[in-house]
């Protein structure tokens, strides 16, 4: 076995990418609104928590189309909390710079999400 054995989802490129966006998310939303608290601040923390819980699921689920299902969860999970941010950026609940460290980050979630999805995908037209 390499080096680079994926044993667990943590090992997952995606799982760790995805989690920095939680903790990055967790960080700028401390700071939104108190009256926010069980609005907007607590539906982007479920969606972010989304993103890592479904490629958790996915990379624990034993056929390939349930993986994919997984996946596709977590991108729309993160198009949810990318609407949502748009959202906080213009009632100034997020900064200019906040919110291009989100996108950036996002960003490269999304790429890794599509990737493993892809994997899955063609994994399934093997069989």
């Amino acid at each position: 076995m390499g080096e680079n054995t994926i044993k667990k989802f943590t090992d997952l490129v995606a799982w760790q990418e995805a989690h920095k966006l939680v903790l990055l998310i967790y960080k700028i939303t401390a700071h939104f609104p108190t009256e926010e608290r069980f609005g907007i601040t607590n539906q982007m923390r479920r969606a972010v928590i989304s993103i890592t819980s479904n490629i958790a699921e996915g990379f624990g689920r034993s056929t390939s189309k349930d993986k994919a299902n997984f996946y596709t969860f977590s991108k729309t999970s993160l198009s949810e909390l990318e609407n949502q941010s748009i959202a906080s950026r213009d009632l100034a609940y997020m900064s200019t710079s906040e919110f291009n460290s989100f996108q950036q980050q996002a960003e490269k979630v999304d790429r890794l999400i599509a990737g493993l999805y892809k994997s899955a995908e063609r994994n399934s037209r093997q069989y």
